[in-house]
C-alpha cells in the first residue's frame, strides 16, 4: 500500500477523531477582501473554515481526502461548503479559482518529497495570480524523543505516531525552498499543540503567487 493510500485510511478512522490546533494569523488576512474566494486545502472537519467564516469571509470552500472528517464537519457546521479530494493532490476546480489558499498541518501528513512538491504545485495552479498561500506546519523538533523517532527514516523528519499516522517534521529552509514558485512575504515561528496533545515548534509562511 502506498503512503498516500495508507494515510487516507488513517484519516478515515483514527484520524477522524482528532482535534487540530494551528491558529489562523488573522493579521495576514486583514487587507483581504471579505468576498475573496478561499480554499482550505486539507480542511479536516472545518475548524479553520469556521474561523475564516467568523472573520467575515463569505466564500470559503474546504477540501479533504477524508470523507469521515468531512462528514464530521458537515454535522458541526452545515453552513460550510466541503468537498472530497478523490484524486490527491488534485482539487476539482479550474486554474486560478481561488484568491487565498490555507494549508494548515497538511504537509506533515504527506511525508514524501515528490508528493509534497505535487501538492504545492496544485495550490499554485488553483491560485489566481497575486493570490495568497497561508501555510502552517511543523518543524523538526530538538528533543531526544523526536530525534529517536526520526532516526533511520528518509526523508529525515518522518516518523510514525503511536496510533499509526505517518507524519513528517520539516527543516524551515526546506519549507521555504518548497515554495520557490511563490514570493514569501512574511513568516512567524510559534508553538502549537499536536493532534496527540504534545507541544511542537511550528512555522507559518505567507506567500504570494507570482
Amino acid at each position: 500500500m502506498d503512503a498516500l493510500e495508507s494515510g487516507r485510511r488513517y484519516w478515515e478512522t483514527t484520524g477522524a477523531t482528532k482535534d487540530f490546533t494551528h491558529p489562523v494569523h488573522a493579521e495576514w488576512l486583514a487587507g483581504v477582501d471579505r468576498a475573496a474566494r478561499i480554499l482550505d486545502y486539507g480542511c479536516g472537519y472545518g475548524r479553520v473554515m469556521a474561523e475564516l467564516s467568523d472573520l467575515g469571509f463569505g466564500t470559503v470552500t474546504g477540501a479533504d481526502v477524508s470523507a469521515a472528517l468531512i462528514a464530521r464537519g458537515g454535522r458541526a457546521r452545515p453552513d460550510l461548503s466541503f468537498e472530497l479530494i478523490t484524486s490527491p493532490p488534485v482539487v476539482d476546480h479550474p486554474a486560478a479559482s481561488f484568491d487565498v489558499i490555507v494549508l494548515f498541518a497538511v504537509l506533515t501528513c504527506v511525508p514524501g518529497d515528490a508528493d509534497q512538491r505535487a501538492l504545492v504545485a496544485e495550490t499554485h495552479r488553483l491560485l489566481a495570480p497575486g493570490g495568497l498561500l497561508h501555510v502552517s506546519d511543523l518543524l523538526l523538533q530538538a528533543d531526544e524523543r523526536s530525534r529517536r523517532r526520526y532516526a533511520g527514516r528518509s526523508p529525515y523528519g518522518v516518523f510514525t505516531t503511536g496510533d499509526g499516522a505517518v507524519c513528517r517534521h520539516h527543516d524551515a529552509e526546506y519549507l521555504r525552498r518548497l515554495l520557490a514558485d511563490f514570493d514569501i512575504t512574511a513568516e512567524r515561528h510559534l508553538e502549537v499543540p499536536t493532534m496527540n496533545g504534545n507541544r511542537a515548534a511550528a512555522l507559518q509562511l505567507l506567500a504570494r503567487r507570482r
